[in-house]
């Protein structure tokens, strides 16, 4: 019996593991995301002004899809894509909005 409940446990949890998706988008922050840069203007690009509010404002980067913004999980790789399209992998929390970065990779 208690192997049964064992296995049972192991199969609910596997069921509730969450899948990789792959996201595309624009790199950018959660602070202009959802309005764009043109209000905050904190550099004459927006890659600039994504650093900038990074950097200066506590805002943390995000990806934006045109219709939904995603705050990702790794702060750093991010910065080097700042205001470029790109494709993430990753796990998406949709309570939170956040993807659990596995790669990030700029596109065409």
């Amino acid at each position: 019996m208690k192997i049964l409940l064992i296995a049972a446990a192991a199969t609910a949890s596997l069921s509730l593991a969450q899948t990789k998706e792959t996201f595309t988008g624009v790199i950018t922050d959660d602070m202009c995301g959802a309005t764009g840069h043109a209000q905050m203007r904190m550099g004459p690009t927006d890659a600039e002004c994504t650093v900038a509010c990074v950097l200066a404002h506590g805002a943390r980067y995000a990806l934006s899809d045109d219709s939904k913004i995603y705050i990702l999980s790794d702060q750093r790789t991010p910065e080097q894509f700042a205001g470029q399209k790109v494709t993430v992998v990753g796990v998406l929390d949709a309570k939170t909005m956040t993807i659990t970065v596995e790669s990030i990779a700029a596109t065409n």
